[in-house]
């Protein structure tokens, strides 16, 4: 049996191009979010929690669609379903006009759907592509220079949408969305519409980029992979039905760290709240560079991964236990650059994001070995996990009304780090249920 399938890579360059590009237009579509939600709380007239169900539409799409996408690409391989995927999001990103002429939530919510659901298709062909571009040993490496490159637009989107969009909007306070005008409103919706329209353009882009260059097949190398006749569905491989469990925990715990952020600071009367998903995903970046620097020379993947749970642990007890009004961390860190400081409740949040960069680039290797002509389902299954994404940000927000403050909300986090500390030393290594 041989487990050590890899792609060809002679002639790699302009394939690996064109993902680089790919998981940059992954993390610009995911991390907008972060921007969406403080903008359409406004523009809806919200609360916190119904403004979390910006979140829980675009990751259920994931869950959603996740296995017939699997068997979409099972029909079409690799490439066409990618562009598939695009031509899916092209559709979603131009839903966002009529959306913001009408100003309905509901709309806002379908047009997102849409848009998970075309990126459903391309994670679910990129991640075990990137997996099988080198050895095993060495794929959350890859994954991660790819993660690098995804959270990088995770940077520039906060920045990008705030100076195209929010650039007179200060304040996503209760007493700010009254006191603006229907007309005022209205205006601050429309101006949605160019920049989905730049984003459709875009994607109609990178699908003739995508029929350019050639991308080598991966279907029939997989099926190759190894002999697993015993197995009659995934979930006869443990370590990929707990691996999902990991995805589902870190995908709820990366998407309340990036998309709550600035809902959290709009709370707190920050001026510049619809940029502090930057400061989680700049921290991201800091963490996928340690990581690319580290593995597997200093350590392996699932060590990697155990580091990450524990860093996690820590921040949520700096969340919760830390100052809202203290400002000492950020100032003596980057003060001194004129950067903008964060509350050092705040600071931990956004350190969520060293905690979180490797957690996905590790958990999938581990979760997808020695799958073979399983590869697909278990890429899907792991798609799945995405829900969490959806479903825990949810709960968070629940928590947030509940506790009438944000800050203890962040205490949901504390059980999926937990899990996934599990997962690195222990669930990626069973093989059989008892």
């Amino acid at each position: 049996m041989n487990n050590k399938t890899t792609i060809d890579q002679s002639n790699m360059l302009m394939p690996m191009v064109v993902f680089a590009v790919l998981f940059f237009v992954f993390g610009f579509i995911t991390w907008l979010n972060g921007s969406l939600i403080p903008f359409l709380k406004i523009v809806c007239n919200l609360n916190d929690f119904e403004a979390l169900y910006v979140t829980f539409t675009f990751y259920i799409a994931y869950t959603v669609m996740a296995f017939p996408m699997a068997a979409i690409l099972r029909r079409t391989g690799y490439r066409n379903g990618m562009v598939l995927g695009l031509m899916i999001m092209v559709v979603g990103a131009l839903l966002f006009v009529p959306a913001a002429m009408a100003a309905e939530y509901f709309f806002f919510l379908g047009a997102l759907f849409i848009l998970g659901t075309g990126l459903t298709i391309l994670q679910t062909a990129a991640n075990p592509f990137i997996i099988y571009l080198g050895p095993r040993e060495t794929a959350a490496k890859r994954i991660a220079v790819m993660g690098l490159i995804n959270k990088v637009a995770g940077v520039v989107v906060p920045i990008v949408f705030s100076a195209l969009v929010l650039s007179d909007v200060n304040d996503a306070s209760e007493f700010a969305i009254l006191v603006l005008s229907e007309a005022e409103v209205q205006e601050l919706s429309e101006r949605l519409i160019m920049p989905y329209i730049g984003m459709a353009v875009i994607f109609v882009v990178l699908i003739g980029l995508l029929y350019m260059v050639k991308i080598p097949t991966l279907g029939d190398e997989l099926e190759k992979e190894s002999d697993n006749d015993e197995k009659k569905s995934i979930f006869d491989f443990p370590h990929t039905v707990l691996g999902a469990v990991a995805i589902f925990s870190y995908l709820g715990v990366e998407v309340i760290a990036g998309d709550t952020i600035n809902l959290y600071g709009s709370t707190l009367y920050m001026e510049e709240f619809s940029v502090l998903t930057a400061f989680t995903m700049s921290f991201m970046v800091v963490g996928y560079i340690i990581g690319v620097a580290a593995i597997p020379r200093v350590v392996n993947q699932s060590q990697a991964l155990g580091i990450s749970a524990f860093i996690g642990v820590m921040c949520i007890i700096g969340v919760v236990m830390s100052s809202i009004d203290d400002f000492y961390i950020s100032e003596i860190l980057w003060g001194w650059t004129g950067l903008v400081t964060l509350p050092n409740s705040i600071f931990f949040v956004a350190m969520m994001g060293l905690a979180n960069a490797m957690v996905w680039p590790s958990v999938w290797p581990l979760a997808l070995d020695g799958l073979g002509k399983f590869t697909a389902q278990g890429s899907a299954l792991l798609i799945v996990g995405v829900a969490g994404g959806a479903l825990i940000p949810l709960a968070f927000g629940r928590l947030t009304l509940m506790f009438g403050e944000m800050q203890l909300a962040y205490l949901i986090c504390a059980p999926c780090y937990l899990y996934i500390l599990f997962y690195a030393f222990k669930g990626h290594k069973i093989r059989q249920w008892k």
